[in-house]
């Protein structure tokens, strides 16, 4: 009977895979050695590694070129970096090598933005979509940016008010775009959006408040579906009643081009993930393409705001395994050296899961258990992987340390968790890395961010601090 973890991997998943390997008895993953990590670094720990980005991109550019050039697309393709899936600079650095541009969701994006443009990491040519509800901060601060001379700004048009309040402050004519309220699944939690203007109402409000106003350019329809870009019968539907949205405006409002269609490639979440990127991206175009020349209007360029996708599978999150609690006769909890809700959020907020397993001990025989946080919150654990029910790890022994790796954590975990700030039951933040390769394929790594101590966390709390 062939009871070693690496028995159970390889007879479960096709492994290895395209970023995991293994060394001997120890996990690689793109070919970092995680184990010099932990020996150099300690845990807990948490990484980025950056070349992860630029590669997403360059796929999803190449999903959409061919798909355009096989259906004799005539429109555009634009890929933006949707920011609040992290906004740190080594990311927008990374992702920037790639000839993108930015979507964002609040008024501090815009002080990134002119932080971007003062380094020359962009330029007036860049894209900036600006989503989201926009109150006084947030329309001063894209006024701003259009009032000094980055004319391709775009407010996307959240709410009926807006409009006036942007053209209040800004000078001279600018581009605008209307994001559609879409109606989710019925088995959400709510029906339609809460961001955009309905489907129905779109035209008339074209018609009343845009049409005449010599000061506004409606250039974006921008469509986006909480669920993300699945093959469901749901999704096709709605990307229709989208299109059917855009020619009715097209045909109304000439000088509209573009249709951005949101975000919402799905993140590998367990070995087992299986998803046709470029089978999706092509029947996308081809539903557009045959849908407006069916109504006789011009194809629309191509817009994207890809954040998850961008980010998330460049980072990684590591622990070691302190202790195990038998607490009854089938329940054994392994505790980590850290805390889900405070270093992985989403895992405790929505129970999303991510890639977990072990860095070390692969050839030792395994045993099911539960995975227990540090915080005294009963809610602070991990129970299954996606697409199993258990976890399944090398049994527990004092003797011999056991790592587990959580891996394609990139996205949202470090602004949810509030980096650099208090975590539940002062659990410390972990060190951060930041993992490159250089022109020689080189891998090197820099210290971004030391784990936090007890004068950090005094000092937040408005204590005076004692070493």
């Amino acid at each position: 009977m062939n009871t070693k973890y690496r028995d159970l991997i390889e007879q479960t998943y096709y492994f290895p895979q395209e970023e995991f390997s293994l060394e001997g008895t120890e996990l690689k993953f793109h070919d970092i050695d995680l184990m010099e990590l932990i020996k150099t670094y300690g845990t807990p720990l948490k990484f980025t590694y950056l070349p992860k980005i630029s590669q997403n991109i360059r796929r999803a550019k190449k999903w959409f070129a061919d798909a355009m050039e096989k259906h004799d697309y005539k429109g555009k393709y634009n890929y933006c970096y949707c920011t609040k899936s992290s906004h740190f600079q080594h990311v927008l650095n990374e992702a920037l090598k790639n000839d993108i541009h930015i979507e964002t969701s609040s008024a501090f994006d815009i002080n990134i933005v002119e932080e971007l443009k003062a380094t020359g990491k962009i330029t007036n040519d860049t894209y900036v979509l600006c989503n989201g509800f926009k109150r006084d901060q947030y329309i001063e601060n894209i006024a701003r940016l259009l009032n000094n001379g980055h004319r391709n700004c775009i407010p996307i048009i959240d709410n009926y008010e807006e409009i006036d309040l942007l053209t209040e402050r800004i000078d001279g004519k600018f581009p605008i775009g209307i994001r559609i309220a879409s109606e989710e699944e019925p088995k959400f939690e709510f029906y339609t959006s809460r961001l955009g203007i309905g489907y129905k109402n779109i035209v008339p409000f074209f018609n009343r408040k845009i049409k005449e106003n010599e000061q506004v350019a409606l250039k974006m329809l921008h469509f986006f579906i909480n669920t993300g870009i699945r093959d469901t019968a749901y999704y096709w539907n709605e990307l229709q009643k989208c299109l059917r949205v855009y020619v009715n405006l097209k045909k109304v409002c000439p000088e509209l081009d573009s249709l951005n269609i949101g975000g919402g490639f799905p993140v590998k979440n367990s070995l087992h993930f299986e998803y046709d990127y470029a089978y999706m991206v092509d029947e996308i175009i081809n539903q557009i393409k045959l849908y407006c020349e069916e109504a006789e209007v011009e194809v629309p360029n191509i817009f994207t705001e890809f954040g998850s996708f961008t980010v998330g599978e460049s980072g990684g999150a590591i622990y070691e395994i302190l202790y195990q609690k038998q607490q009854n006769d089938r329940e054994k909890w392994n505790m980590i050296n850290s805390s889900f809700i405070t270093t992985l959020p989403d895992t405790w907020a929505i129970s999303k899961k991510f890639v977990m397993l072990p860095v070390n001990r692969w050839n030792d025989e395994y045993e099911r258990v539960l995975l227990g946080g540090l915080t005294c919150d009963s809610d602070d654990y991990y129970n299954s992987e996606q697409n199993v029910n258990a976890i399944y790890l090398p049994k527990f022994k004092k003797d011999k340390p056991l790592y587990i790796g959580f891996f394609n954590t990139g996205a949202y975990q470090e602004t949810i968790g509030g980096h650099g700030g208090l975590h539940h039951c002062l659990i410390p933040q972990p060190k951060h890395l930041l993992i490159d390769r250089d022109e020689d394929g080189n891998i090197g790594t820099t210290v971004f961010s030391e784990q936090q101590d007890a004068n950090d966390m005094l000092k937040i709390l408005g204590y005076n601090g004692h070493k």
